[in-house]
């Protein structure tokens, strides 16, 4: 039983050292450029570009694939941050990849009229929704990049877009015994 034991932990030890002794040998160094170019899109992986995410088109942009004016929800400024990066001359954004946004926005549910049909779910690249089949769906604002690939879907146009600071909650809680406290702030 004992040597059973000790035969295993050595075969664990050596393919431990070999696995760690691949991972340093055949290690794949990535571009630095396509890292830089997609530290500068804003990870929506909406898809609008043409591409599957953010990465994929970091990576064709990289090799003189694709044009720097693809991304809608980077803007003007995506482009001339690309630009200035790459060194050559910004571009407006390309009209058949979208419409540029002026500002963030999330995705908002009105859950009364959401069915639980989960066809926003199976849109969502950044699992920001939540929900189940036949019950209500929600969105969770912090995950929410904005990219709208969940309104499509939705056979009771029950998602909205709306600004960032536009879905905040500004109530709090009322502590035991501090309701007049929670009222005036409620009403500040």
């Amino acid at each position: 039983m004992v040597s059973a034991i000790v035969a295993l932990a050595l075969l664990a030890a050596v393919f431990g050292l070999a696995l760690g002794y691949a991972s340093i040998r055949f290690r794949v160094e990535g571009d630095p450029l396509v890292d830089q170019i997609d530290h500068i899109l804003p990870q929506t992986q909406c898809g609008q570009c043409g591409f599957a995410g953010c990465r994929p088109y970091a990576t064709a942009i990289a090799a003189g694939e694709a044009d720097i004016n693809q991304c809608p929800p980077g803007g003007e400024d995506g482009v001339v941050k690309l630009a200035e990066l790459l060194g050559v001359e910004p571009k407006p954004i390309n009209p058949d990849n979208g419409v540029a946004k002026t500002e963030p926005t999330v995705a908002v549910i009105d859950e009364n009229v959401c069915i639980g049909c989960t066809k926003c779910i199976q849109a969502c690249p950044v699992d920001a929704i939540l929900g189940a089949a036949q019950q209500m769906h929600t969105v969770i604002a912090a995950e929410c990049t904005g990219c709208e690939l969940c309104i499509e879907p939705c056979p009771v146009d029950c998602i909205d877009m709306r600004p960032v600071g536009a879905t905040a909650r500004t109530w709090v809680w009322p502590l035991p015994g501090d309701e007049r406290e929670a009222e005036e702030r409620q009403v500040a």
